[in-house]
């Protein structure tokens, strides 16, 4: 990560809650065993700001569907993003490949939660970024999702191997090591794949006149000018447990998130009940209902980004 593209989080302890103009959240995987809901909602009680962007795969409907699991701090997450939305922040909900049976809501208000395809974050500098999931550039998602699903399903076993990995890495005192992350950046397929997919939706912000691209979805984060286009990748909740937020001057800062990473030194910037064997739009609807319960009342937050 080039340290002239993103700046480091403090590594300070702060008596408040470190305030940001915006937050930038992708891939959290609720409802998946590999989510790491405990570190973010550590991230949300040590970070606020006037406005979060949940840039799709909050909730894993392809994990439910397999084997639902939903844990006490799954639901407390979406508890806390809904209490943040009562107290005026405004919250911007881009649906992802695994929570996709709410796209068919985009557009749509669900009390304090905008759903949108996609959209264009006005910076405090000026600078627009185009703001969106990303998965609509990857191919094995468009064309092939039978081997999307394959590749979900290995990505989940890698994982898991992950566990007892590094609880022998404790062991010895070694710090966390990702299997999955290593083979993410040592298989060639996968380098080509990650170039490729950062290449493609670079062009699509170039297209749409944005200066910059702030995606998710490849569980990678990175920050890079593609033919003069700045593209940043927000990481996910389920590996690096990182994040982006931006400052009141515009700066775009990387955050990895620890438990207890508010402490000196260490920070950088109940099962479901069934749903029964498909969750889609039905599902989604039911989610966003209450969502939208819980949300009220609340007054109408103004959706230009250039005013939060």
């Amino acid at each position: 990560m080039p340290a002239a593209n993103l700046c480091d989080a403090d590594r300070t302890q702060a008596p408040e809650p470190r305030r940001w103009r915006t937050i930038f959240i992708s891939d959290i995987h609720l409802g998946a065993r590999a989510c790491q809901a405990d570190a973010f909602l550590d991230f949300l009680r040590h970070h606020e700001s006037d406005a979060i962007y949940l840039i799709g795969d909050i909730v894993d409907f392809w994990s439910l569907r397999r084997s639902p699991v939903w844990l006490q701090s799954h639901n407390d997450v979406l508890q806390k993003l809904l209490r943040k939305a009562r107290k005026g922040t405004k919250i911007v909900f881009i649906p992802g490949n695994h929570d996709d049976g709410v796209r068919g809501y985009c557009g749509m208000r669900f009390g304090a939660i905008e759903i949108r395809r996609d959209a264009v974050h006005k910076a405090a500098d000026g600078r627009r970024y185009l703001v969106m999931h990303g998965d609509e550039f990857d191919v094995v998602v468009r064309y092939a999702r039978w081997l999307a699903f394959l590749g979900d399903r290995a990505y989940e076993f890698l994982i898991q191997c992950n566990r007892p990995l590094n609880l022998v890495r404790r062991w010895f005192g070694f710090g966390y090591w990702s299997l999955a992350a290593y083979l993410k950046l040592r298989v060639k397929s996968a380098v080509n794949f990650i170039g490729e997919f950062e290449e493609a939706i670079a062009a699509e912000a170039k297209k749409r006149g944005a200066d910059g691209v702030i995606c998710g979805h490849i569980h990678h984060m990175a920050d890079r000018t593609i033919d003069g286009v700045r593209y940043v990748n927000c990481g996910d909740w389920v590996e690096s447990c990182s994040a982006i937020a931006e400052d009141y001057d515009g700066r775009l800062h990387q955050i990895r998130w620890e438990v207890g990473a508010a402490a000196p030194a260490r920070a950088e910037p109940t099962p479901v009940p069934a749903l029964g064997p498909s969750l889609g739009k039905a599902a989604a609807g039911a989610m966003a209902a209450n969502w939208a319960a819980q949300a009220k009342p609340i007054a109408v937050v103004q959706t230009d980004n250039s005013k939060a």
